[in-house]
């Protein structure tokens, strides 16, 4: 079975698949304001702006508040869970919370206790850390535990720095001048050690010695503003990306949005637009992109259109057959997850 998880503006659209090909959807969390998606195996965590941090152990049917007077009042920006190799059979891994002002939350224990790290902000370049739209502020737009090395955490901080911890955030190294600047998706794979992967707001970034050094492999990639990527769970070169010219056209309705989906197949190999199948361009707003953490070639795509799915490595797309009504279409998702 595969359960969808679709964060927009105000409630979170759980898709569940039926052994006849059907999908059914409920949503949860009407005026909650979700901004995050996470899952640790088969618990789901939802990260709201404004009231708190949610889970759910049964798929979604049902969800529980973490009352901590430590996450309670915070906005939430980002969720990430770590369950690598290192950390065996517990049955928790590590739970982080990302929140604006820029702070960095992580439990041991599903929620129950909790720690706070934000020494990072003492690094040279917090002083230049701002979120445009919000410039008297910043936050931690994403967190990537590495899934080969106990300890090694990436965090990007919008807008300003993709910074990382090689003892699980008890010191940090500060950003690279040829690194990106503006990262909105870093992910790492289980089949490429010590590689990076940058979907940025200053172009499409990759490391392949743990952010020492960057490349910038942008052949084929006309549209630079990037900010949703998935890989292909069973193969590391496989990679899907959402882009637009520029953050307004990226995001703002009354700004004619535009945006595009690009593959890569192979390392160095050109970029190309994906368009079958996916709405046009104009008026889509940038896609979130999953990956099938089980099967190969197995994409899902979320935008303000409805969902879409792929199951050839990305090259085609259809449209989920689920109820997506008109105020749907006017709304910013902000996350997808896919349980399985």
């Amino acid at each position: 079975m595969t359960i969808l998880f679709a964060a927009l503006p105000n409630f979170v659209l759980t898709i569940e698949s039926s052994n006849n090909g059907d999908w059914k959807t409920h949503e949860v969390f009407k005026g909650y304001n979700p901004t995050s998606l996470a899952i640790d195996t088969k618990r789901v965590y939802c990260g709201t702006w404004d009231k708190g941090l949610l889970k759910s152990d049964d798929g979604g049917q049902s969800w529980n508040k973490i009352d901590t007077p430590m996450l309670n009042d915070k906005n939430i920006m980002s969720l990430a869970c770590s369950r690598g190799p290192y950390e065996g059979n517990s049955k928790h891994g590590k739970l982080f919370v990302g929140t604006e002002p820029s702070c960095l939350y992580v439990s041991n224990d599903g929620g129950q206790q909790w720690a706070e790290i934000n020494n990072f902000l003492n690094l040279e370049s917090s002083s230049s850390w701002a979120f445009p739209p919000r410039p008297w502020t910043h936050h931690v737009r994403w967190i990537e535990p590495d899934k080969h090395k106990e300890g090694y955490l990436f965090i990007a901080i919008e807008a300003g720095a993709l910074i990382q911890s090689h003892d699980d955030g008890k010191s940090w190294i500060d950003r690279v001048s040829t690194g990106p600047y503006d990262t909105h998706t870093l992910l790492t794979h289980t089949m490429a050690p010590a590689r990076l992967y940058s979907a940025a707001g200053d172009g499409y970034f990759e490391s392949h010695d743990y952010g020492d050094t960057w490349n910038k492999p942008t052949k084929g990639l006309e549209h630079t503003y990037l900010a949703g990527m998935a890989i292909d769970s069973a193969d590391p070169d496989n990679i899907i990306i959402s882009a637009a010219s520029g953050a307004w056209k990226a995001h703002f309705f009354d700004a004619n949005p535009e945006s595009f989906l690009y593959r890569r197949l192979k390392d160095e190999e050109k970029w190309e637009v994906v368009t079958k199948g996916l709405p046009q361009a104009e008026g889509t707003i940038i896609s979130n992109l999953a990956s099938n953490p089980k099967r190969k070639g197995d994409f899902y795509c979320l935008n303000n259109f409805g969902i879409f799915h792929s199951v050839d490595e990305g090259v085609t797309w259809s449209q989920l057959d689920i109820e997506w009504p008109k105020e749907y279409v006017v709304q910013h998702p902000w996350a997808l997850a896919v349980l399985e």
